[in-house]
C-alpha cells in the first residue's frame, strides 16, 4: 500500500511526445517573450523539474537555464527545501532511476545558483542509501530528512553536516512521509501509511509528543500543509478501497490538536494521482493543495483564531477521464501501472481558489477545448501562482499568472520540450 501512492518517485520517460489521432500538443497561448532567465527580483524565478534535471526560469518569461553540474555517477537531480535569503537551496541527486524500488544511492547538496557553488551536505554517518530531505529548521543549522531504512520511510533531524542525527518516527511505524514544518518551526505534519490505512500526524521536533488528526480505514489522507497562522491543516481524503490508482480525492481541513475535521469538498473532484502526457513523456505525482502565503483574514475580531485563508484546489470538469486508467490487479513493476488510452480520455481540470471555511470556489484557470491543469504553487507573496498544464498526449508545460487568473503566461515545455513539472518559486 505504501509503494502505491508514493507518487513522488514515480518514474517517467525521457523521449517526445507524438501520438496518432491527437491533436497537435501546442500550448493555447503564446510563449513568453524569448530572453535570457534572470536574477534581477527576489520571488520572480521558478524552479522546476525536467526528465530528471533541474530547471530555472523567469516567472515573466525568457529561456530556462537548466543547471548542469559536473558529478559522476548522477542520474536524476531533485528540488529540495528553499534557505531564507531567497537564493540557496537544498536539491537531492540520485544514482538510479528506479527510485521505486527504494536501494538507489541519494545526495544532498546546497546550490547556490549565484555563484554556482555546490557543496556535499548530509553525507556523514548516513542513515540510507536514499534519503530525501524535507524542511529547513529555524537556524538553517538543522535539516529534516527521510530516508528509508530497512523497508520503511522514516523521520529524522540531523545538523547540516550529517551529524547529531536524531529519529523522529521510529521503526515499525510504517512509511512516514509528506513532511512539512509548522509556521513557527516547532512541529511537523506527516502521513503514514500501515495496516490501519494513511493517517496524519502532527508531532514535536523530537518525536516524543504525537497526534493523530485525521485516520479511517477507508479513507487515505494524504499530504498534510499547514495553514499561515499554524492553526489547521489542509490534506486530502482519497477513497482508496474503490479507487486504488488513488486518481480523485476530496479536500479536508483538520486542527492540529486532533479536536476538529471537516471535508471541505465533495464528490472526490481534486485531481489527486496525477498521470499525463504520452507514453514517452508520461508524468505523475501527487497533487497536493496548498494554503495561500498571504495573511488571513479575520472571521471576527473577536475570536482571530478562525481567520479564515484560502487554499488551491485542482477541480474535475464533470464526467471527465484522463488517457492513463490504472490497471487494477496487474503487478505494479514500474509504479506507473496505468494503461494509455488516449480514446477513452475526456474533460479535464481547472485550478480553483477554495475558501475551506465557507466551501467558496472559484475557477483561475480553463480552456477550450478544456486541458488537465495541475500543480499550482503560490509565490512567495501569494500575488502569482505557477501551474502545470497538459493537453491529452501532450508533454506538461510550466505556466503563471497572477492569483486571480489574469494574465496567463506560457513559460516552458521543459528541457527538449519533454515535460516541465513540480515548479518551486525562488
Amino acid at each position: 500500500m505504501g509503494r502505491l501512492s508514493r507518487r513522488h518517485f514515480i518514474g517517467a520517460g525521457i523521449a517526445g511526445c507524438a501520438v496518432l489521432g491527437l491533436p497537435r500538443c501546442a500550448s493555447v497561448a503564446k510563449p513568453a517573450k524569448k530572453g535570457v532567465s534572470g536574477d534581477n527580483k527576489r520571488g520572480t524565478r521558478i524552479l522546476f523539474s525536467s526528465r530528471g534535471k533541474v530547471g530555472l526560469i523567469d516567472a515573466d518569461g525568457g529561456v530556462p537555464r537548466y543547471l548542469d553540474f559536473d558529478v559522476p555517477g548522477q542520474v536524476s537531480w531533485h528540488i529540495g527545501p528553499l534557505f531564507s535569503d531567497g537564493q540557496r537551496f537544498v536539491l537531492m541527486s540520485v544514482e538510479g532511476l528506479k527510485t521505486w524500488e527504494h536501494n538507489v544511492r541519494s545526495h544532498l547538496w546546497i546550490h547556490d545558483p549565484a555563484t554556482g557553488v555546490l557543496t556535499e551536505i548530509a553525507a556523514r554517518n548516513r542513515p540510507a542509501e536514499y534519503m530525501p530531505a524535507c524542511s529547513l529548521l529555524p537556524g538553517e543549522k538543522r535539516i529534516v530528512v527521510n530516508p528509508i531504512i530497512d523497508g520503511e520511510q522514516r523521520i529524522m533531524t540531523m545538523n547540516l553536516d550529517g551529524s547529531d542525527a536524531a529519529e523522529v518516527t521510529h521503526a515499525g511505524e510504517g512509511f512516514c512521509y509528506g513532511v512539512d514544518l509548522s509556521p513557527d518551526g516547532a512541529r511537523l505534519a506527516f502521513h503514514a501509511s500501515g495496516p490501519e490505512g494513511y493517517r496524519v500526524f502532527v508531532t514535536d521536533l523530537e518525536g516524543s509528543r504525537r497526534t493523530l488528526v485525521a485516520a479511517h480505514p477507508d479513507h487515505l489522507y494524504f499530504g498534510p500543509t499547514w495553514s499561515l497562522d499554524g492553526e489547521w491543516l489542509l490534506y486530502a481524503d482519497c477513497m482508496h478501497k474503490t479507487d486504488p490508482g488513488h486518481d480523485w480525492a476530496d479536500l479536508c481541513i483538520g486542527r492540529p490538536d486532533g479536536s476538529e475535521h471537516r471535508v471541505v469538498t465533495h464528490g472526490q473532484r481534486h485531481w489527486f494521482g496525477t498521470s499525463y502526457g504520452g507514453p514517452e513523456t508520461r508524468g505523475s505525482g501527487s497533487n497536493i493543495s496548498r494554503w495561500s502565503p498571504q495573511k488571513p483574514r479575520c472571521h471576527s475580531e473577536r475570536d482571530p483564531r478562525n481567520a479564515p485563508s484560502v487554499c488551491t484546489y485542482t477541480r474535475a470538469l464533470p464526467n471527465s477521464r484522463t488517457a492513463w486508467p490504472y490497471a487494477v490487479g496487474r503487478p505494479d513493476t514500474d509504479h506507473f501501472n496505468r494503461d494509455y488510452r488516449p480514446e477513452e480520455a475526456h474533460g479535464g481540470t481547472e485550478i480553483c481558489i477554495l475558501d475551506p471555511f465557507t466551501g467558496g470556489v472559484t475557477p483561475i484557470t480553463g480552456s477550450t477545448p478544456p486541458v488537465w491543469d495541475f500543480r499550482a504553487a503560490w509565490s512567495p507573496d501569494g500575488n502569482r501562482v505557477a501551474f502545470c498544464r497538459s493537453a491529452v498526449g501532450c508533454p506538461a508545460e510550466l505556466w503563471a499568472m497572477n492569483a486571480d487568473g489574469a494574465e496567463p503566461r506560457f513559460l516552458t515545455r521543459g528541457y527538449n520540450d519533454l515535460g516541465a513539472d513540480h515548479p518551486v518559486w525562488l
